[in-house]
């Protein structure tokens, strides 16, 4: 079975003459970023996670990069995003909101441009019942 590699991103050669070296940024910190951009978007309920995530999260940790899966290609990067919308809210203007939001954050936070920005929701986050006495 061909072994699985993460790819990095290499930054851009600095100017001048003299070359300081590579700067890699690991897969896990631009999912991170995309997490958070998503989340700041109003109307996000929250990112879909798995099992794992859910475990992790009741033990108090909080996960910034669930929901958020990337691809890297010879065309670039592709990013796939799975929300929940909360009940009230445009589904297609919050879901370009977040394409507008991400594509931001992670232009400005690594330079990079990204080729695709795949919104999934996954749900509505209906509000909670509140009990009157």
């Amino acid at each position: 079975m061909p072994e699985k590699t993460n790819p990095s991103f290499v930054g851009m050669a600095p100017s001048g003459d003299v070359e300081l070296g590579r700067v890699q940024l690991a897969p896990e910190v631009l999912e991170v970023i995309i997490g958070i951009a998503t989340t700041e978007v109003k109307g996000v309920a929250n990112t879909r996670g798995n099992f794992a995530t859910g475990v992790a999260e009741k033990f108090g940790k909080v996960v910034h990069g669930k929901g958020v899966k990337t691809e890297w290609s010879e065309e670039g990067l592709t990013i796939d995003v799975y929300c929940v919308v909360d009940y009230g809210y445009s589904v297609p203007t919050v879901a370009t909101e977040i394409q507008k939001q991400i594509r931001h954050a992670v232009f400005h936070m690594t330079s990079l441009e990204t080729k695709e920005v795949n919104v999934h929701i996954t749900g509505i986050q209906l509000e909670a019942a509140t009990e009157t006495v």
